[in-house]
C-alpha cells in the first residue's frame, strides 16, 4: 500500500515537471507562466489561459489535460483495486483456515521454516504459516499457502490459525524463549496436538519437553549427525534421502494407523497380504511405545501405526484398508 500512495504522489509531479518545461519550451514563457498554465490544465478550473497560445501550445495542452484525467481516474482505481484486493484476499484466507481440518500450522518461516513447509506440501499436507514478520508478506503472498501474520505467543493468533482442528504444529523459530511459550500456549489450547519444536541450544529440549513438545530436534545436531551417515555408509543415506525427501522418484516412507474400522484388524501380516494386494512393504510397527519388526505371524490390532514404503498409488490402496488417511494421523 506505501509504494501505490508513494507512485500516486510521484506521477503528478512527474506531470507538473513535464508540462512546465513544455510550455517553456514551445511557448518561450517563464517558469513561473509555465507552471500556472500547468495547474490550471491539470486542475481543470476553467481559467483562462496566461497568453494566447500557438497551435503547438494548444496541441500541447490537450495531451497534458487528457494526461491529468487519464491519472485522476488511474489513480482513483489503482487506490480501490489495493483496499478491495487486500480485503478481499483476507477474508478468503481467513474463510480457507476456519474450514481446515487436520492440518499443521508452521510457526516461523525463516530458513527451517521454509523447508519444513517445502517438505509438508510434498507430502501433501495442509499448511497454515504463522510469521510474526510483515516484510515477509511479499513472499508468502506468492506461495498461494494460507498464513497469518501475528505473533504466535499470543493465544488468539494461534486459535485464528486453527489450532483447534489442528492435527500436528512446527515451532521453527530461532528463538529458544520464544519457541517455550510458543509451546505452552499450543499445549494449553489443545492437548492432542502434535508439536515439533526446534532448539537451538540443547540444554533446553527438557524445557521444551516439559512445555509439551512431542519432540525436539536441533537442527545443528541433526546437521551434523546426517554429515557422519554420509561418510560412513553414503548409500543408505541416499536411499533414505530420496525416499524421506523430495529425491525426484515417486517412493515414499510414510506413517500410517489402524483405524477402528479397519478391515486388518484381528488379521496376521500374512493373512493380510498386504505386500500382494497394495504393493506395499511394512518397514516396522509402533504399538504402546515400542517399535517392532512383523513378521507373517504379527496380529494387527487398532492403534497400530504402520512404517511403510511405497509410491503414492500404493500408499493410497493401503490407506483404505487401515480406514486412516496421510495426514490425518
Amino acid at each position: 500500500m506505501n509504494r501505490r500512495v508513494f507512485t500516486l504522489l510521484l506521477i503528478p509531479f512527474l506531470l507538473f515537471a513535464l508540462g512546465t518545461v513544455g510550455y517553456m519550451l514551445i511557448e518561450d514563457w517563464s517558469v513561473i507562466d509555465a507552471f500556472y498554465m500547468t495547474a490550471i490544465t491539470l486542475t481543470t478550473v476553467g481559467f483562462g489561459e496566461v497568453r494566447t497560445l500557438t497551435t503547438g501550445g494548444r496541441i500541447f495542452t490537450v495531451v497534458l489535460l487528457v494526461a491529468g484525467v487519464a491519472f485522476v481516474a488511474y489513480g482513483l482505481e489503482y487506490l480501490l483495486t489495493a483496499n478491495l484486493g487486500d480485503s478481499w484476499r483476507k477474508k478468503r484466507m481467513t474463510q480457507t483456515i476456519e474450514n481446515m481440518q487436520n492440518h499443521v500450522i508452521v510457526c516461523g518461516y525463516g530458513r527451517v521454516g521454509q523447508s519444513a513447509v517445502t517438505s509438508l506440501q510434498n507430502s501433501k499436507r495442509l499448511v497454515v504459516i504463522v510469521e510474526r514478520d510483515v516484510e515477509k508478506s511479499a513472499v508468502l503472498d506468492e506461495l498461494d499457502l494460507p498464513y497469518l501474520l501475528g505473533d504466535a505467543t499470543k493465544d488468539e493468533v494461534l486459535q485464528q490459525a486453527g489450532i483447534d482442528q489442528a492435527w500436528g504444529m512446527l515451532v521453527c523459530t530461532g528463538d529458544d524463549s520464544r519457541n517455550l511459550f510458543i509451546v505452552l500456549s499450543a499445549r494449553a489450547l489443545n492437548s492432542d496436538l502434535y508439536i515439533v519444536t526446534r532448539s537451538v541450544d540443547a540444554e533446553n529440549e527438557r524445557k521444551m519437553r516439559r512445555a509439551g513438545a512431542n519432540r525436539v530436534v536441533s537442527p545443528y545436531q541433526i546437521g551434523g549427525q546426517h554429515m557422519a551417515n554420509i561418510i560412513v555408509r553414503p548409500h543408505v543415506t541416499d536411499f533414505f534421502d530420496v525416499v524421506t525427501l523430495d529425491g525426484g522418484i515417486e517412493l515414499w516412507v510414510e506413517e500410517l494407523v489402524i483405524g477402528k474400522d479397519s478391515r486388518l484388524i484381528g488379521q496376521t501380516v500374512g493373512e493380510a497380504k498386504i505386500r500382494q494386494t497394495t504393493g506395499v512393504s511394512i518397514i516396522a510397527m509402533w504399538r504402546e511405545g515400542r517399535s517392532t519388526i512383523p513378521d507373517a505371524h504379527t496380529n494387527l490390532q487398532m492403534g497400530d501405526e504402520l512404517i511403510v514404503i511405497g509410491t503414492r498409488e500404493q500408499l493410497s490402496k493401503l490407506e483404505e484398508l487401515t480406514g486412516v488417511e496421510l495426514g490425518h494421523l
